[in-house]
């Protein structure tokens, strides 16, 4: 038997949805043109891209939770020049060794108050269960340090609601949630080209994550094993669209700039029948103003066309997957100066034009804009770089407190949504912190 904090390749790994995976040469069998952050919307402009943030002071940071997504976190931040992790604090003691390789220098404890109390940590990371954010940010809050949460920042709306209201209650201090797709370079680059037209009138919008994975994990201790498993259970976690679609479809209502109207759920377990009452095959339709629908599924039992999102409007298409993006024109679509340009790939009856980011400052570097960025990191990199610059220049987040609690009550009714297998229409008070 593997060791209880391990995970079986086949498990859940929140890390491989939010790299996703390479998609170039699918793309250019179909005939896609990438978008990158080089090309500018309706008029191309050099120096229209995504700014690197100044590196600024260190902050000292520390870290409460040290399971998978806490271990991603702390591979990411030594790349970063001003991101010290001088604390950790797991109350699985056999994580210790770890956490002692991982992070040697760094202080350890099993009790997150203990953190909260140093001095040498002025911001923390919290990437604990969703379920258990709240009492910690709120404690992070009141002891004076700036908190990323990860998203969902709660499972139910009312800890979300107690999440934004004690933000909002420390002006002073930076709140960020974890929705890292709205620091990424792509994604920033995606959301000019819809924002500013160039699909035309945005008609709908689809989102996937497919991958073969039982999503459970096993331990020899049967309480160890029902803390690890606790994505399984709808009293803990909203499961697929909670912990997963939440990024897509927040990524959709901040393309779209509006909040969705009402939500239409299914689900069932229809592989892994182990007992588990959260469904491993999930589909949605979240519907947005002027009847703007996205269509969104999730499953555990096949892998198959992996994780993309694609917009679709009456001039254009655009699919994002990745650290990449292509637009697809319609005949009929006027022509945008910069794509006599662009590089265009085949994707099977389709051409797309690469749309991509920061394509100038390749080619400064002497690289050409279809060759795969060597500069491109992790969202979650971008997402760290963010919540540093924000602390540093005392600038309200992207994804701040209102957002994060907006995206958690949209998981909260979908999920609800897809248990029930019915319709939810959004009452605009929900959304109000």
């Amino acid at each position: 038997m593997k060791p209880e904090d391990s995970i079986p390749s086949s498990q859940f790994n929140r890390r491989d949805f939010l790299k996703g995976g390479s998609f170039a040469t699918l793309m250019m069998m179909m005939g896609g043109v990438e978008i990158t952050g080089q090309t500018p919307p309706k008029i191309p402009q050099e120096g229209d891209e995504y700014e690197e943030r100044p590196v600024g002071p260190p902050v000292k940071l520390g870290l409460i939770g040290f399971g998978e997504r806490g271990r991603d976190i702390a591979e990411t931040l030594p790349r970063l020049p001003n991101a010290p992790l001088t604390a950790i604090c797991d109350n699985y003691t056999p994580f210790r060794r770890r956490i002692q390789r991982a992070a040697p220098d760094a202080f350890y404890t099993t009790e997150y108050r203990e953190l909260l109390e140093r001095n040498d940590v002025e911001a923390v990371i919290v990437s604990t269960p969703s379920h258990q954010h709240k009492q910690i940010v709120i404690d992070a809050l009141e002891a004076g340090k700036h908190v990323y949460c990860e998203a969902p920042i709660a499972t139910s709306i009312d800890d979300a609601r107690a999440i934004a209201k004690a933000a909002e209650a420390h002006p002073e201090l930076t709140f960020q949630s974890g929705l890292q797709y709205r620091a990424n370079p792509q994604h920033l680059h995606v959301m000019k080209f819809i924002r500013t037209g160039a699909l035309g009138n945005v008609t709908m919008a689809r989102g996937q994550w497919h991958k073969k994975e039982s999503w459970r994990r096993i331990s020899p201790r049967v309480s160890r094993e029902k803390e690890l498993n606790w994505r399984l259970d709808p009293e803990l976690s909203n499961g697929l669209i909670g912990e997963l679609g939440i990024h897509q479809i927040d990524t959709a209502a901040w393309f779209l700039d509006s909040l969705p109207v009402s939500v239409s759920g299914f689900g069932d377990v229809l592989h892994w029948d182990d007992g588990r009452k959260s469904p491993d095959t999930i589909q949605a339709i979240v519907e947005f103003p002027n009847k703007v629908r996205m269509v969104y599924d999730a499953t555990l039992t096949n892998s198959y066309d992996g994780s993309y999102d694609m917009y679709y409007g009456t001039d254009s298409a655009i699919m994002l997957r990745d650290s990449k993006a292509w637009m697809f024109k319609e005949v009929d679509a006027p022509l945008l100066g910069w794509e006599v340009y662009a590089r265009k790939d085949t994707f099977y009856r389709e051409t797309g034009i690469a749309l991509v980011a920061d394509a100038t400052k390749l080619v400064a570097q002497g690289l050409k804009p279809a060759e795969e960025n060597p500069n491109v990191e992790s969202p979650i990199y971008y997402a760290f770089e963010d919540f540093l610059y924000n602390i540093n220049e005392k600038v309200t987040p992207p994804a701040n407190a209102e957002i994060g609690f907006q995206a958690a009550v949209i998981a909260a009714k979908s999920a609800e949504a897809v248990r029930e297998g019915k319709k939810i229409v959004f009452d605009p008070e929900w959304f109000k912190v």
